[in-house]
């Protein structure tokens, strides 16, 4: 029988500027994304980008959202996710964004 383990899946982490792997979903699991908690805690407006697989055009959950300065985005919903598949995410100016994302992995 499937056992569902809520936890936070990733972070906080202060994202870069550059594409990083922020989740992987373990083997033999399945991750359903709850919420993801995005803060900026700078004095300037930051972008903010989250893609399922390496990150492209077409895998984009969300691409460059802007969140203001002092700021944050907050999603709630589900999205799943099989074995192995990854998450990524970075920010338009580096050090800007915290990012924490919560959910229920089902093994």
């Amino acid at each position: 029988m499937a056992t569902d383990t809520a936890k936070r899946l990733a972070g906080p982490t202060l994202l870069t500027g550059t594409a990083a792997t922020v989740y992987t979903v373990p083997a033999a699991t399945t991750a359903t994304l709850r919420n993801i908690h995005v803060s900026n805690e700078t004095g300037s407006a930051a972008t903010f980008t989250l893609s399922i697989g390496t990150d492209a055009a077409g895998k984009r959950l969300f691409t460059a959202i802007s969140i203001g300065a002092n700021s944050s985005l907050d999603w709630s919903g589900f999205i799943i996710l099989t074995a192995a598949e990854i998450l990524q995410a970075f920010s338009g100016t580096a050090s800007a964004l915290t990012l924490t994302i919560s959910g229920i992995e089902t093994a």
